[in-house]
């Protein structure tokens, strides 16, 4: 789970970090407000990342050249490695590197996540409502401080300095207690949100509600699922958020159509985008004279009901 930065939402990534998706909501500062995509290529043109999908009130909007950016804007762009520190620029917006992040449930997710950072040199804190789970934990995790207690209570949260951490994460198994305790933290200033939930429609909150990132568990499962089910070879695949649209990464072989043709030459639908392409383990961000091989791996996001229009070019 990247969060080490408090502006992103929506991170994903492919084959290790070859290529990541990052979400930024624009604001009046951001420099490509205002600005078609072509333009803001033009003025940026030493960028490595690129927008491949915009939510604009409830509408997703996969971006063409003469698309133009709106303060409002919640964007998702494909980046390569470094990007992000160009992209953080652009926008206008520097909330901070994140340090320190509580963890509100000790289940399989909270203890993994709890793992995972604190290997990364973050400060954790895991607030776990029952005493011997709680314990466990406080054994397993040797480098996180576990806590016993109901991180629903406002006082407990205060007594263990929420307002001092970077990020706050719910995972608990319920999905109104992470989006309460989330608005809590919200509410403290905190600047980075995380909540686990159990139903799509709760997508709806992150652009009223505040909290910055919701993750889906049962799509999660979906996602892997879906993975065998698909025509072509499809390799990844990710619901961006609360937009309509997927990602989906395929592997080029000789019969594709897309084979040993350029960007420019593809007769590609619309409601799609080539967000990158990773060949021999490197991500690319490719523009019209980049010619496509047998081997690469291409990554698409298109409307979701434009699967299928995809993958009859692979």
């Amino acid at each position: 789970m990247a969060i080490n930065r408090a502006e992103f939402t929506d991170p994903f990534e492919f084959e290790g970090g070859a290529l990541i998706t990052l979400g930024l909501s624009a604001t009046h500062t951001s420099t490509f407000v205002g600005k078609t995509v072509v333009e803001a290529a033009e003025i940026f043109p030493e960028t490595h990342f690129f927008p491949i999908s915009i939510k604009r009130d409830e509408k997703t909007i996969i971006p063409r050249g003469d698309t133009v950016f709106h303060s409002g804007d919640h964007i998702v762009f494909m980046t390569e490695p470094g990007g992000e520190e160009e992209l953080l620029k652009l926008s206008g917006q520097n909330n901070g590197v994140i340090k320190n992040v509580m963890i509100l449930g000790g289940g399989r997710v909270g203890k993994k996540v709890a793992q995972d950072l604190s290997s990364n040199n973050f400060n954790v804190k895991l607030v776990e409502i029952d005493k011997d789970r709680a314990e466990e934990l406080a054994e397993d995790l040797e480098n996180c401080l576990v806590i016993y207690g109901d991180g629903t209570n406002t006082e407990l949260l205060d007594e263990e300095s929420l307002d001092q951490m970077d990020s706050f994460i719910a995972v608990t198994g319920d999905s109104e207690d992470n989006i309460m305790s989330s608005l809590i933290a919200k509410s403290k200033g905190i600047n980075k949100t995380i909540a686990l939930v159990d139903n799509l429609d709760y997508y709806k909150l992150t652009q009223i509600s505040g909290i910055d990132t919701l993750i889906n568990k049962k799509l999660l499962a979906a996602d892997a699922i879906s993975k065998h089910v698909h025509n072509a070879e499809v390799v990844a695949i990710s619901q961006l958020g609360n937009m309509d649209a997927e990602l989906l990464e395929y592997v080029v072989n000789d019969e594709s159509k897309v084979c040993n043709k350029t960007i420019k030459d593809l007769d590609f639908p619309r409601c799609a985008i080539i967000a990158g392409v990773i060949r021999e383990g490197k991500g690319y961000i490719v523009l019209g004279d980049f010619k496509i091989l047998s081997g690469d791996r291409i990554v698409v996001c298109c409307l979701n009901d434009s699967i299928q229009k995809v993958e009859k070019l692979f």
